[in-house]
């Protein structure tokens, strides 16, 4: 498919959604950037936008993947679903396993790579953020999406939300993803990209293909909520009300 330089990421990944692969390897940000053109985006990677207009066109956009399933048509509580088994369980899992390796390279080599220390500092921000974010999801915004999702499907009223407008806690929740966003960036330029320095040991380089892994993980994570299920759930809201 061929695309101009002013496209909308977002709407590129609505389009072809195996782009969000392409734009993880190249750097793009197509989660909290979502909303930029292709050209702004491709600057802020550092990556010129041709190049990425020409992979674009060479895309097989026929391979399976279960964060490029067209989100946009399915039930919110599959997409939610999703999320919470994919994400969250893999977010939960993760992070004391990072937190145990980035102690131990830490102890090892702290001494000669000081940024260690700050990479752990700053993961330590972002676990506990990540966790509390999530715990906020799973247990209030999440099943009101559920719940609102069914009432429209049965032409009922919307349920009562606790927080008035959904847009209110959406806000809050799209904080915390630029915020988590910008550390998980801080760690990589601490790291050069997650460069593995000379002689490193195998916890070294265990640690580095996770926090890419988990960066990564988090792009689409992100991507999922903002782009697809907090604007789905809104207009559904919009939708509700109007009706009531």
């Amino acid at each position: 498919m061929t695309f101009q330089s002013s496209a909308i990421v977002r709407q590129i990944i609505e389009q072809v959604p195996l782009s969000v692969r392409l734009f993880d390897e190249m750097g793009i940000d197509y989660c909290c950037g979502g909303d930029k053109s292709l050209t702004e985006a491709c600057r802020h990677a550092g990556v010129p936008v041709e190049l990425a207009l020409r992979r674009l066109s060479d895309l097989d956009d026929r391979i399976g993947d279960p964060d490029i399933t067209p989100w946009q048509e399915a039930q919110l509580s599959d997409l939610v679903r999703h999320i919470v088994q994919n994400h969250h369980e893999y977010v939960r899992r993760e992070i004391p396993r990072l937190q145990s390796l980035l102690e131990k390279v830490n102890d090892r080599h702290g001494k000669v790579h000081i940024e260690l220390i700050a990479m752990k500092v700053m993961f330590d921000f972002v676990a506990d953020e990540m966790l509390n974010h999530m715990d906020k999801e799973e247990l209030v915004l999440f099943p009101y999406f559920v719940r609102l999702e069914q009432a429209s499907r049965e032409c009922s009223l919307p349920p009562v939300a606790p927080f008035g407008s959904v847009a209110r806690p959406v806000e809050c929740m799209m904080r915390d993803h630029t915020k988590a966003g910008k550390e998980m960036l801080q760690i990589r330029e601490l790291s050069k990209g997650f460069t593995l320095p000379d002689g490193a040991c195998t916890s070294f380089r265990a640690l580095y293909d996770g926090l890419r892994e988990f960066e990564q993980d988090l792009h689409r994570h992100v991507h999922l909520e903002n782009n697809i299920l907090f604007p789905r759930a809104i207009e559904l809201e919009r939708k509700a009300s109007t009706l009531a």
